[in-house]
């Protein structure tokens, strides 16, 4: 069986756990999507408040930064 390399398609990405995570204020989980043809690193924390746990996201395009620094 001959494997594709990994394309990202349009409005999706994916998350995977940070193995740099360094501090309590670095993203637990680190990616990547495509949004409108814009690459863009994803960045992933699981917060707990009254309504339970979630997860906050955050985006930067892929050209402002060559990697996400915590």
């Amino acid at each position: 069986m001959i494997k594709k390399p990994f394309e990202i398609r349009e409005l999706s990405g994916s998350l995977f756990k940070n193995p740099k995570q360094t501090n309590e204020k670095a993203p637990q989980m680190t990616g990547s999507c495509l949004i409108n043809g814009i690459e863009y690193w994803v960045s992933a924390w699981t917060r707990e408040g009254e309504k339970g746990r979630w997860q906050s996201l955050a985006f930067t395009k892929k050209d402002a930064k060559e990697e996400i620094e915590f």
